[in-house]
Protein backbone atom coordinates (compact mmCIF):
# COMPACT_ATOMS: atom_id res chain seq x y z
CA UNK A 1 0.00 0.00 0.00
CA UNK A 2 2.70 2.14 1.18
CA UNK A 3 4.62 1.34 -2.46
CA UNK A 4 1.21 2.30 -4.51
CA UNK A 5 1.22 5.72 -2.39
CA UNK A 6 4.41 6.25 -3.64
CA UNK A 7 3.99 5.96 -7.05
CA UNK A 8 0.90 7.98 -7.03
CA UNK A 9 3.46 10.80 -4.87
CA UNK A 10 5.86 10.64 -7.70
CA UNK A 11 3.77 10.66 -10.61
CA UNK A 12 1.82 13.59 -9.15
CA UNK A 13 5.02 15.63 -8.78
CA UNK A 14 6.32 14.81 -12.22
CA UNK A 15 2.90 16.06 -13.60
CA UNK A 16 2.98 19.03 -11.20
CA UNK A 17 7.10 19.69 -12.66
CA UNK A 18 6.94 19.02 -15.98
CA UNK A 19 5.32 22.68 -17.11
CA UNK A 20 7.50 24.35 -15.50
CA UNK A 21 10.73 22.28 -16.71
CA UNK A 22 8.75 22.17 -20.43
CA UNK A 23 8.61 25.93 -20.03
CA UNK A 24 12.24 26.70 -19.00
CA UNK A 25 13.30 23.74 -21.97
CA UNK A 26 11.06 26.12 -24.56
CA UNK A 27 12.38 29.41 -23.02
CA UNK A 28 16.19 27.94 -23.48
CA UNK A 29 15.51 27.25 -27.65
CA UNK A 30 16.22 30.66 -29.24
CA UNK A 31 14.14 31.22 -31.95
CA UNK A 32 15.53 31.08 -35.20
CA UNK A 33 15.40 33.55 -38.02
CA UNK A 34 16.14 32.73 -41.61
CA UNK A 35 18.15 35.80 -43.62
CA UNK A 36 18.94 36.57 -47.07
CA UNK A 37 20.52 38.83 -49.13
CA UNK A 38 20.76 40.65 -52.47
CA UNK A 39 23.27 43.12 -53.33
CA UNK A 40 21.96 45.88 -56.59
CA UNK A 41 24.53 47.81 -56.40
CA UNK A 42 27.70 49.54 -54.74
CA UNK A 43 28.84 52.84 -55.12
CA UNK A 44 30.40 56.34 -54.04
CA UNK A 45 33.03 54.47 -52.69
CA UNK A 46 35.22 57.36 -50.98
CA UNK A 47 38.45 56.70 -49.28
CA UNK A 48 39.49 59.60 -47.82
CA UNK A 49 36.45 59.30 -45.60
CA UNK A 50 36.32 55.80 -45.32
CA UNK A 51 32.82 54.80 -46.24
CA UNK A 52 30.81 53.43 -49.30
CA UNK A 53 27.07 53.12 -50.31
CA UNK A 54 25.21 49.61 -51.00
CA UNK A 55 21.90 48.96 -51.91
CA UNK A 56 20.22 45.71 -51.27
CA UNK A 57 17.26 43.44 -50.50
CA UNK A 58 17.31 41.93 -46.97
CA UNK A 59 15.08 39.26 -46.57
CA UNK A 60 14.05 37.56 -42.78
CA UNK A 61 11.86 34.76 -42.24
CA UNK A 62 10.54 34.13 -38.62
CA UNK A 63 7.68 33.02 -36.19
CA UNK A 64 8.12 35.54 -33.20
CA UNK A 65 6.07 38.44 -34.06
CA UNK A 66 7.64 40.26 -30.96
CA UNK A 67 10.91 40.41 -33.21
CA UNK A 68 9.49 43.42 -35.92
CA UNK A 69 12.56 44.30 -37.49
CA UNK A 70 10.71 46.72 -39.93
CA UNK A 71 11.64 48.90 -35.90
CA UNK A 72 14.19 46.88 -34.34
CA UNK A 73 16.93 46.40 -37.31
CA UNK A 74 20.53 47.08 -36.07
CA UNK A 75 23.23 47.48 -38.75
CA UNK A 76 25.95 48.38 -36.73
CA UNK A 77 28.48 49.00 -39.53
CA UNK A 78 26.59 51.56 -40.85
CA UNK A 79 26.51 55.15 -40.98
CA UNK A 80 23.18 55.63 -41.78
CA UNK A 81 20.43 53.67 -43.58
CA UNK A 82 16.92 54.20 -44.82
CA UNK A 83 14.17 51.17 -46.28
CA UNK A 84 13.04 52.51 -49.60
CA UNK A 85 10.68 49.49 -49.29
CA UNK A 86 8.91 46.82 -46.67
CA UNK A 87 6.14 44.08 -47.08
CA UNK A 88 5.19 41.73 -44.53
CA UNK A 89 3.39 38.14 -45.13
CA UNK A 90 2.33 36.48 -42.35
CA UNK A 91 0.01 33.76 -44.00
CA UNK A 92 1.18 30.39 -42.59
CA UNK A 93 1.62 31.21 -38.98
CA UNK A 94 5.27 32.31 -39.64
CA UNK A 95 6.01 36.12 -40.72
CA UNK A 96 7.60 37.08 -44.26
CA UNK A 97 9.51 39.92 -44.41
CA UNK A 98 11.01 41.85 -47.54
CA UNK A 99 13.01 45.16 -47.64
CA UNK A 100 14.96 47.26 -49.84
CA UNK A 101 17.87 48.93 -48.23
CA UNK A 102 19.36 52.08 -48.98
CA UNK A 103 23.09 52.45 -46.79
CA UNK A 104 25.72 54.40 -46.02
CA UNK A 105 28.43 51.86 -44.49
CA UNK A 106 31.51 53.11 -42.52
CA UNK A 107 34.57 50.45 -42.99
CA UNK A 108 38.17 50.52 -42.94
CA UNK A 109 40.42 50.11 -45.65
CA UNK A 110 43.28 48.09 -46.59
CA UNK A 111 45.78 50.62 -48.66
CA UNK A 112 49.00 48.91 -48.46
CA UNK A 113 48.94 47.45 -51.93
CA UNK A 114 47.42 50.71 -53.20
CA UNK A 115 46.42 51.50 -55.95
CA UNK A 116 46.30 47.26 -56.55
CA UNK A 117 44.36 46.47 -53.75
CA UNK A 118 42.13 44.18 -53.09
CA UNK A 119 38.67 45.20 -50.32
CA UNK A 120 36.56 43.24 -48.46
CA UNK A 121 33.34 44.85 -47.48
CA UNK A 122 31.32 44.13 -44.55
CA UNK A 123 27.43 44.07 -44.15
CA UNK A 124 25.67 42.68 -40.94
CA UNK A 125 22.51 42.81 -39.26
CA UNK A 126 20.96 42.25 -35.49
CA UNK A 127 17.90 42.73 -34.16
CA UNK A 128 18.35 45.51 -31.31
CA UNK A 129 16.18 44.26 -28.73
CA UNK A 130 16.75 40.54 -28.58
CA UNK A 131 19.92 38.82 -27.63
CA UNK A 132 21.51 35.58 -28.75
CA UNK A 133 19.08 33.70 -26.05
CA UNK A 134 16.28 34.53 -27.44
CA UNK A 135 17.36 34.73 -31.20
CA UNK A 136 19.70 33.02 -33.86
CA UNK A 137 20.28 34.06 -37.21
CA UNK A 138 19.91 31.29 -40.07
CA UNK A 139 21.88 32.00 -43.80
CA UNK A 140 19.73 32.04 -46.50
CA UNK A 141 21.94 30.38 -49.15
CA UNK A 142 19.68 29.31 -52.18
CA UNK A 143 20.48 31.57 -55.59
CA UNK A 144 23.14 34.13 -56.13
CA UNK A 145 23.76 37.07 -53.61
CA UNK A 146 24.39 39.86 -56.24
CA UNK A 147 23.29 41.13 -59.69
CA UNK A 148 26.54 40.51 -62.03
CA UNK A 149 25.27 42.72 -64.21
CA UNK A 150 25.62 45.67 -61.88
CA UNK A 151 28.19 48.54 -62.39
CA UNK A 152 30.88 48.77 -60.14
CA UNK A 153 33.29 51.50 -61.83
CA UNK A 154 36.90 50.93 -61.66
CA UNK A 155 36.16 47.13 -59.67
CA UNK A 156 35.58 43.53 -60.35
CA UNK A 157 33.47 41.68 -57.48
CA UNK A 158 35.49 38.68 -56.27
CA UNK A 159 33.46 36.64 -54.14
CA UNK A 160 30.43 37.36 -51.69
CA UNK A 161 30.22 34.89 -48.71
CA UNK A 162 27.01 34.87 -46.20
CA UNK A 163 27.54 33.76 -42.37
CA UNK A 164 26.10 34.17 -39.29
CA UNK A 165 27.62 34.10 -35.85
CA UNK A 166 27.56 35.71 -32.38
CA UNK A 167 28.79 39.53 -31.56
CA UNK A 168 30.05 39.86 -27.64
CA UNK A 169 29.63 43.41 -26.33
CA UNK A 170 31.50 43.43 -22.75
CA UNK A 171 28.47 46.06 -21.20
CA UNK A 172 25.30 45.21 -19.97
CA UNK A 173 23.06 47.89 -21.99
CA UNK A 174 22.70 49.48 -18.50
CA UNK A 175 20.75 46.11 -17.31
CA UNK A 176 20.80 45.38 -13.75
CA UNK A 177 19.96 42.18 -13.80
CA UNK A 178 22.60 40.87 -15.44
CA UNK A 179 25.55 38.88 -13.21
CA UNK A 180 28.74 41.01 -15.30
CA UNK A 181 28.52 43.39 -18.24
CA UNK A 182 28.49 40.95 -21.09
CA UNK A 183 25.71 40.37 -23.49
CA UNK A 184 26.09 38.29 -26.82
CA UNK A 185 23.99 39.02 -30.39
CA UNK A 186 23.40 36.66 -32.77
CA UNK A 187 24.08 38.36 -36.48
CA UNK A 188 23.67 38.01 -39.48
CA UNK A 189 27.25 38.83 -41.96
CA UNK A 190 28.46 39.58 -45.90
CA UNK A 191 31.26 40.16 -46.77
CA UNK A 192 32.22 41.23 -50.47
CA UNK A 193 35.36 41.14 -52.02
CA UNK A 194 36.40 43.28 -54.66
CA UNK A 195 39.61 44.06 -56.86
CA UNK A 196 40.31 46.79 -58.22
CA UNK A 197 41.31 47.47 -62.33
CA UNK A 198 44.34 48.60 -61.02
CA UNK A 199 46.63 49.83 -64.64
CA UNK A 200 44.98 52.72 -65.85
CA UNK A 201 44.52 54.23 -62.13
CA UNK A 202 48.33 53.48 -61.35
CA UNK A 203 49.51 55.52 -64.62
CA UNK A 204 47.34 58.55 -63.49
CA UNK A 205 49.06 58.49 -60.31
CA UNK A 206 52.78 57.82 -60.72
CA UNK A 207 53.10 58.81 -64.47
CA UNK A 208 54.30 62.21 -63.08
CA UNK A 209 56.99 60.44 -60.93
CA UNK A 210 58.48 58.10 -63.76
CA UNK A 211 58.91 61.39 -65.81
CA UNK A 212 59.98 63.36 -62.87
CA UNK A 213 62.65 60.15 -62.36
CA UNK A 214 63.55 60.10 -66.39
CA UNK A 215 64.37 63.78 -66.27
CA UNK A 216 66.95 63.64 -63.65
CA UNK A 217 68.05 60.26 -65.30
CA UNK A 218 68.73 62.35 -68.77
CA UNK A 219 71.04 64.23 -66.27
CA UNK A 220 74.04 61.75 -67.33
CA UNK A 221 73.57 62.37 -71.22
CA UNK A 222 74.23 65.85 -70.82
CA UNK A 223 77.98 67.41 -71.34
CA UNK A 224 80.09 67.70 -68.21
CA UNK A 225 80.67 71.28 -69.21
CA UNK A 226 76.93 72.48 -68.73
CA UNK A 227 76.93 70.87 -65.10
CA UNK A 228 75.03 74.05 -63.87
CA UNK A 229 71.87 72.22 -65.68
CA UNK A 230 72.37 69.19 -64.18
CA UNK A 231 72.26 69.88 -60.73
CA UNK A 232 69.06 72.17 -61.69
CA UNK A 233 67.27 69.28 -63.39
CA UNK A 234 67.75 66.76 -60.61
CA UNK A 235 66.38 69.08 -57.84
CA UNK A 236 63.67 70.04 -59.65
CA UNK A 237 62.68 66.37 -60.85
CA UNK A 238 63.44 65.81 -56.75
CA UNK A 239 60.34 68.24 -55.72
CA UNK A 240 57.80 67.47 -58.48
CA UNK A 241 58.40 63.69 -57.17
CA UNK A 242 57.42 65.25 -53.21
CA UNK A 243 54.63 67.04 -55.10
CA UNK A 244 52.93 64.02 -56.48
CA UNK A 245 53.47 62.76 -53.50
CA UNK A 246 51.51 65.08 -51.19
CA UNK A 247 48.88 64.27 -54.40
CA UNK A 248 48.74 60.97 -54.42
CA UNK A 249 48.29 61.01 -50.31
CA UNK A 250 45.63 63.83 -50.17
CA UNK A 251 43.21 60.81 -51.82
CA UNK A 252 43.88 58.29 -49.07
CA UNK A 253 43.18 57.74 -45.40
CA UNK A 254 46.20 58.26 -43.63
CA UNK A 255 48.40 55.22 -42.56
CA UNK A 256 50.73 54.23 -40.28
CA UNK A 257 52.53 51.77 -42.02
CA UNK A 258 54.74 51.78 -44.83
CA UNK A 259 52.51 51.34 -48.46
CA UNK A 260 53.19 50.92 -52.01
CA UNK A 261 52.75 54.51 -52.22
CA UNK A 262 55.44 55.71 -49.92
CA UNK A 263 57.73 52.66 -51.47
CA UNK A 264 57.78 53.59 -54.76
CA UNK A 265 57.99 57.87 -54.09
CA UNK A 266 60.50 56.79 -51.78
CA UNK A 267 62.61 54.57 -54.35
CA UNK A 268 62.35 56.98 -56.65
CA UNK A 269 63.65 60.08 -54.09
CA UNK A 270 66.66 57.69 -53.24
CA UNK A 271 67.13 56.91 -56.83
CA UNK A 272 67.29 61.13 -57.61
CA UNK A 273 69.46 61.92 -54.88
CA UNK A 274 71.94 59.08 -55.91
CA UNK A 275 72.05 61.33 -59.27
CA UNK A 276 72.97 64.41 -58.02
CA UNK A 277 75.44 62.36 -55.49
CA UNK A 278 76.86 60.86 -58.76
CA UNK A 279 76.69 63.82 -60.59
CA UNK A 280 78.68 65.79 -58.05
CA UNK A 281 81.36 63.33 -58.11
CA UNK A 282 82.08 64.17 -61.75
CA UNK A 283 82.20 67.51 -61.42
CA UNK A 284 84.22 66.92 -58.96
CA UNK A 285 86.52 64.84 -61.66
CA UNK A 286 85.75 67.41 -64.10
CA UNK A 287 87.64 69.87 -61.78
CA UNK A 288 90.29 67.42 -61.81
CA UNK A 289 90.73 67.66 -65.69
CA UNK A 290 89.65 63.55 -65.68
CA UNK A 291 87.08 64.58 -68.35
CA UNK A 292 87.14 60.79 -69.87
CA UNK A 293 86.93 59.40 -66.93
CA UNK A 294 84.30 61.22 -66.03
CA UNK A 295 82.37 60.48 -68.91
CA UNK A 296 82.69 56.54 -68.21
CA UNK A 297 81.64 56.80 -64.67
CA UNK A 298 78.53 58.44 -66.42
CA UNK A 299 77.87 56.25 -68.34
CA UNK A 300 78.65 53.35 -65.93
CA UNK A 301 76.29 54.82 -63.53
CA UNK A 302 73.28 55.53 -66.14
CA UNK A 303 73.24 52.09 -67.11
CA UNK A 304 73.70 50.60 -62.95
CA UNK A 305 70.92 53.08 -61.86
CA UNK A 306 68.34 52.47 -64.68
CA UNK A 307 68.59 48.87 -64.11
CA UNK A 308 68.25 48.86 -60.37
CA UNK A 309 65.14 51.94 -60.49
CA UNK A 310 63.49 49.46 -63.14
CA UNK A 311 64.35 45.95 -61.46
CA UNK A 312 63.11 47.75 -57.74
CA UNK A 313 59.96 49.02 -59.13
CA UNK A 314 59.15 45.73 -60.99
CA UNK A 315 59.72 43.60 -57.46
CA UNK A 316 57.74 45.89 -55.63
CA UNK A 317 54.72 46.07 -57.79
CA UNK A 318 54.69 42.94 -58.75
CA UNK A 319 54.61 42.01 -54.98
CA UNK A 320 51.55 44.37 -54.30
CA UNK A 321 49.88 42.28 -57.11
CA UNK A 322 50.06 39.12 -55.58
CA UNK A 323 49.25 40.21 -51.69
CA UNK A 324 46.86 38.09 -50.17
CA UNK A 325 44.19 40.44 -48.96
CA UNK A 326 43.32 39.63 -44.77
CA UNK A 327 39.82 39.18 -44.12
CA UNK A 328 38.72 41.88 -42.11
CA UNK A 329 35.46 40.33 -41.55
CA UNK A 330 34.71 39.47 -37.36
Amino acid sequence: MKNIQRIVLAIALIAFLFPVFSAKAQKAAPDTVTAGIYVTSIHDINFKDKEYNINLWLWLKYKNKKFDFVKNLEIPQAKSFTTSYSTVDSTGGRIYLLMKLQCVMKDTWAINNFPFDKQKLRFSIENSQFDSKSLVFKADTLGEHFDKRFTLRGWTVDSLDITTGIKKYETAFGDESLPKPHTEYSNFKMRLQIDRDAMGLFWKMFLGMYVAFLIAYMCFYIHTDSIDSRFGLSVGALFAVIGNKYIVDSALPESTTFTLVDSLHGTTLLFILTVIICTAYSLRLVKLEKIDQAKRFDFLCAQVLLFAYLAVNAWLIYGANHMPVLATIK
